[in-house]
């Protein structure tokens, strides 16, 4: 198990992946917004694993506040 799957908020991210997922099978749903909700919500839960394998912390500051802008 790696350092980013025992946070509480990769372990959120990855709820609020699922939730997205589940909307994208609405079929009113706009295939360019279902494009970008998607890839948006994946970017979430790769920064914050990006963000946690960083060793200064600014450097880790700098993944999870891109992370919580596409929060």
């Amino acid at each position: 198990m790696f350092d980013f799957e025992k946070l509480l908020v990769y372990d959120k991210s990855k709820k609020y992946n699922l939730e997205v997922f589940s909307l994208m099978k609405n079929p009113s749903v706009d295939s360019v917004a279902k494009d970008q909700l998607r890839r948006a919500s994946f970017s979430i839960m790769l920064n914050i694993a990006e963000g946690s394998g960083r060793r200064t912390n600014p450097d880790k500051r700098k993944f999870l506040v891109i992370a919580r802008l596409n929060f």
